[in-house]
């Protein structure tokens, strides 16, 4: 069963249920998910940006072509660019 498990998609051990944790961090009342994407050569700088306005949960993806060799230094450009994205579109993200 554990064959057929793994060639369809499913979770067997102590997997079962795990989530990764998410790499979230908050700027000026946004929320940014740092979720660099695995690219040939390295990763590509990409985030969620998120915010609630007026009750409204708004979302970005954020999708640069800069890749980056490893990924801790994907992540740290990534947040880097979220924040500097922010700073200068404001809530204009979401337009």
């Amino acid at each position: 069963m554990s064959f057929w498990s793994k060639l369809f998609g499913g979770v067997s051990g102590d997997s079962a249920g795990a989530k990764p944790q998410a790499n979230v961090h908050e700027h000026k009342g946004f929320q940014i998910t740092v979720a660099p994407m695995k690219d040939s050569g390295g990763y590509r700088v990409a985030a969620t940006i998120a915010k609630d306005i007026e009750g409204e949960a708004k979302t970005h993806q954020m999708i640069r072509a800069d890749t980056i060799a490893s990924l801790e230094e994907a992540e740290e450009v990534t947040l880097h660019k979220a924040k500097q994205f922010i700073d200068q579109m404001g809530d204009g993200i979401f337009r």
